[in-house]
């Protein structure tokens, strides 16, 4: 949807949920030398100003980042995302956020790739800006979900994909399996991370997607944290990452992350998590 504007979202608890995993995935692809690309079908501006004016109407950063960034010395296994944060605020204050291509810019190497895909016109003009200067950086401005599987095989061959489109049809859901089929088909080794908000009951199609997911692989690895209960006619209580061909013990890593998370990011005491592998039915 071209009227969809990340920053009015910016550092929101699904931020906190996607992001925190993206840098453990992330750290698990250093582990090897050889090079490896990151792709991102949704990449959006890549930077945030939480007193901007549209992160500002809504204020969800502060019930996201907000609710653990003075507590940084409890959290050190996400050290490393915390890092990425402190880098745009050296003073300590929290005001800029990094969307998931400047997470990624910090952390791969001089050798990795970034492959960056959006479509919205002044969404892409500052991803540009945010991303000048970087060679290791490669902009589309089309859509992501057109993109990925035109640009599968990516080389290096090994890889990571996060696609989480703003999910504002009903249609993003079909397009996201569609796009993951034709993608997979091409790139089987790859990891596709696919990220997917938990709506109120009348709008929520996400578990028909993950289990169409799973048929395309032989596990994936799905881990939800809801921070509230969820509701009849809107809203939004929680979100997901559905993971094609996750990286060695991310499970693990979410394990011990989302009970804790799930405790200080809930709005209510209805607060649930989930980590588990679901295999083709």
């Amino acid at each position: 949807m071209l009227s969809y504007r990340h920053a009015f979202h910016a550092g929101n608890h699904a931020d906190v949920l996607k992001h925190v995993a993206l840098t453990f995935m992330l750290e698990s692809f250093k582990r090897k030398d050889k090079p490896f690309v990151y792709v991102d079908t949704h990449a959006g501006a890549g930077l945030y100003d939480l007193r901007g004016k549209q992160a500002g109407k809504t204020g969800e950063s502060a019930w996201g980042i907000g609710r653990i960034w003075d507590q940084q010395a409890k959290w050190p296994l996400l050290e490393t995302y915390f890092q990425t944060i402190r880098s745009h605020n050296p003073d300590g204050k929290l005001r800029y956020y990094p969307g998931s291509p400047d997470i990624a810019a910090q952390l791969l190497r001089a050798q990795d790739k970034i492959i960056l895909s959006e479509l919205h016109n002044n969404e892409i003009d500052m991803l540009r800006g945010n991303m000048r200067g970087d060679s290791r950086v490669g902009i589309h401005h089309r859509d992501g979900f057109e993109a990925l599987p035109a640009l599968m095989p990516p080389t290096p061959r090994r890889g990571l994909v996060l696609i989480d489109p703003p999910y504002e049809v009903k249609d993003d859901y079909t397009y996201v399996v569609d796009t993951v089929s034709k993608a997979y088909k091409r790139w089987a080794t790859g990891t596709y991370v696919i990220w997917y908000p938990l709506l109120a009951k009348k709008r929520d199609h996400s578990q028909v997607m993950v289990k169409k997911l799973a048929q395309q692989c032989d596990n994936l690895l799905v881990a939800e944290l809801e921070v509230e209960a969820q509701q009849m006619e809107l809203g939004m209580h929680g979100s997901g990452l559905a993971i094609i061909n996750a990286p060695w013990q991310l499970d693990e890593q979410l394990k011990l992350t989302l009970p804790r998370l799930g405790t200080v990011l809930g709005l209510t005491e209805e607060t649930k998590w989930t980590v588990e592998w679901r295999k083709q039915s």
